[in-house]
């Protein structure tokens, strides 16, 4: 081991070990317990979330390249994860952190969730800093649809193990070393709606609806029916772990074990699952209804519970929703009319209300304009269970402090609400 390297490792130990101390407080269980009784339909407050990631400009800016001190890449990752968790600690929310450490095992199939595990050669135009990027479609016409591939659940064993006993010689008497060996096709990859719109085309998905259906839902069931045998792989190869679910939030509930690293195998019964809708938030519930959900309901099913949404309106459409006999969360998105929303949603499931990150914190500082906000829509929601999710802020206009003042300004207001 060169002095470089021994060098990366005590930088990672430190972090690991400010870590270790913030996940073992106290704090962290009354957490769970608050999100296990709120999804549970039983919450004694308004639980306040904030999630972030280096999908954000904001994010690449403070915790990117620049900002690490490992030179090894694969300690890297785990430097700049560990420094964003510890930076989440000072936000002050109820998000938890727990006390381990994981690592994603080495997929055969590529990962991704534009179609790339698919087989489909996945081109775009790249923006510049923070911009929006342009896919180019892969199937330009139907019969390239004989050029995808079902995705198989195949793990590299022998890599991953590889990559377990680094990260365990490196900080494994600090934190377990969790690992992640679920299925690629999960969260947004397995939501039908994100790789179809990539695989089509945005616009000419909206066309294929009128113009070309029998071909639209023939790709449609080819795609559930790759999810669905790509979960199923996951599920008989014992990959499936407590750990190895979401559901945007933090995912506790009373119905469902409590999360704990390499737990063993667990079926999609056990746990929550996700599934969202962004690509049709202009369709109509008729349409979203006949080319997405019919598809979506059979993978979404599998799961002991279930978020859905994520950035999408979704105000008119909580009825064909309620169809999902498991769904348990809903989001409500900033575009969306949150008393709508939440006269429909009542208190049979969790509303998940996104307030606008550029009314919140993007655009300037106003206390006064967030208070306003938070009571107006706690309200509206009073008699049902409602969390508050800040998510997709892209800029703090270097003021890091706005997510803990956010955090300390909206519980108020929500308890006012």
């Amino acid at each position: 081991m060169n002095s470089r390297y021994r060098e990366d490792i005590r930088i990672l130990r430190d972090l690991a070990k400010r870590y270790a101390e913030i996940a073992a407080a106290p704090v962290q269980e009354e957490r769970r317990r608050l999100w296990a009784a709120h999804f549970s339909r039983r919450t004694s407050r308004v639980p306040v979330l904030v999630t972030y990631g280096m999908w954000n400009v904001w994010c690449m800016e403070v915790f990117g390249e620049e900002a690490l001190a490992c030179r090894d890449p694969f300690l890297r990752a785990h430097e700049q994860q560990l420094r964003m968790d510890l930076f989440h600690d000072s936000v002050g929310d109820d998000f938890v952190l727990e006390p381990w450490i994981t690592q994603a095992a080495a997929h055969r199939t590529p990962g991704g969730i534009y179609g790339e595990p698919w087989g489909a050669e996945t081109r775009r135009k790249e923006p510049g800093h923070g911009g929006a990027w342009k896919a180019e479609p892969f199937l330009k016409e139907w019969k390239d649809r004989e050029k995808l591939v079902p995705p198989r659940h195949e793990i590299d064993e022998a890599a991953t193990a590889r990559a377990v006993q680094r990260l365990g010689d490196a900080v494994g008497d600090i934190l377990p070393v969790n690992v992640d060996r679920g299925p690629n096709l999960s969260s947004f990859a397995g939501d039908i709606s994100t790789t179809v719109a990539a695989l089509r085309g945005l616009d000419q998905l909206m066309l294929d609806m009128y113009e070309s259906p029998a071909e639209l839902h023939a790709l449609l069931a080819f795609l559930r029916d790759g999810i669905l045998a790509n979960q199923e792989q996951a599920e008989q190869a014992g990959h499936f772990t407590l750990t190895t679910q979401g559901n945007q939030a933090v995912p506790y509930a009373d119905e469902l074990e409590p999360m704990r690293p390499d737990s063993g195998p667990r079926t999609r019964a056990d746990l929550w699952g996700f599934c969202a809708a962004q690509e049709y938030t202009l369709v109509s519930p008729a349409f979203h209804d006949e080319f997405l959900l019919r598809y979506q309901i059979p993978i979404c099913e599998k799961y002991g519970l279930l978020h859905y949404g994520c950035c999408e309106d979704l105000t008119r459409k909580i009825g064909i929703l309620r169809r999902i006999r498991n769904l348990r969360s809903i989001a409500v998105a900033p575009s969306a009319d949150v008393r709508k929303c939440a006269e429909e949603i009542g208190s049979d499931y969790i509303l998940s209300w996104r307030p606008s990150p550029t009314d919140m914190v993007c655009t300037g500082w106003d206390e006064d304009r967030i208070r306003r906000t938070v009571r107006d829509a706690v309200t509206a929601c009073r008699g049902g269970f409602v969390h508050i999710h800040l998510k997709d802020v892209e800029t703090l206009q270097g003021e890091l402090e706005r997510l803990g003042n956010w955090t300390r300004i909206v519980r108020d207001a929500a308890g006012d609400g």
